[in-house]
């Protein structure tokens, strides 16, 4: 069996952020993925919750100095790398001053959700993309993880369908309990936009949501998963209705779900 290459998309990881449980899935998994022969790369945000010296992280030049389009905005893309020091893994950290240098992650002091989430989705979806092309490494699986990652499936199969890289790649994309109930503006849609998205592609985040961004991830997905069942009592009506046309697992993190994910990965590339 030829190595997997595995992309690792999250708005955290541990040790360097955690404000829910997607961290340490994002930091367990991808080892064990590792110790059983599989090649990884991760990408997160760089929030400005991170301390860059305390953690080592430096500016890769090779990767930065692209400009990611979001809306008639050009923002330019940073890249920058550390080490999760217990392990040999290297995680990539989409930076730009505008989106991620605040002193908190999707909140501001007063407990408001940051008007402009929406927009650093999408310039963090647009960015991981770049950067796979910009590494010139072809992921045969791209796990994204959580709302804030929820338009890489779109991309990969539309925008990004006829590149060299992502021609044969696969997606998985794992749901957690981290809604909100914020709605953004209308001219999210017209930010999420790239070559060779229609309207109606976007029919799933017209809601302008929570649900729109994990609507549109289950709908382009090639596999979903909950993190964990209680996901389905607190999100219920989300489910009802899609899993009638997309099946949507449960793999919980007991002692053996590492092969659960190591079988699952195996199967959609076989």
């Amino acid at each position: 069996m030829s190595k997997l290459r595995i992309l690792y998309v999250a708005s955290e990881i541990n040790p360097f952020l955690q404000t829910s449980e997607v961290a340490d899935f994002v930091r367990s998994l991808p080892q064990a993925m590792q110790e059983k022969g599989m090649e990884i790369r991760i990408l997160v945000p760089r929030f400005g919750l991170i301390n860059e010296r305390k953690n080592r992280l430096h500016e890769v030049v090779r990767l930065s100095g692209i400009n990611i389009t979001v809306g008639d905005e050009e923002k330019p893309l940073v890249i920058k790398v550390a080490s999760v020091p217990s392990a040999k893994l290297q995680v990539y950290f989409i930076d730009n001053e505008d989106y991620f240098h605040r002193k908190s992650v999707f909140h501001d002091q007063d407990e408001k959700f940051y008007e402009d989430n929406g927009e650093r989705a999408v310039f963090f979806c647009k960015g991981v993309l770049e950067t796979v092309k910009k590494l010139g490494w072809a992921p045969d699986i791209v796990h994204a993880n959580d709302w804030m990652t929820g338009l890489i499936p779109m991309y990969i199969k539309t925008t990004y369908k006829n590149d060299p890289l992502f021609m044969n790649t696969k997606t998985v994309f794992t749901i957690y309990d981290n809604k909100f109930s914020y709605k953004f503006k209308g001219d999210l849609l017209d930010k999420v936009k790239m070559l060779d998205i229609e309207d109606d592609m976007l029919s799933n985040l017209k809601s302008l949501d929570y649900e729109g961004f994990i609507r549109l991830g289950i709908e382009y997905s090639d596999a979903v998963i909950k993190a964990e069942e209680g996901v389905n009592d607190s999100l219920k009506s989300l489910f009802e209705g899609i899993e009638k046309t997309k099946k949507i697992d449960t793999i919980k993190k007991s002692e053996n779900f590492t092969d659960s994910y190591f079988e699952l990965y195996n199967e959609l590339v076989g």
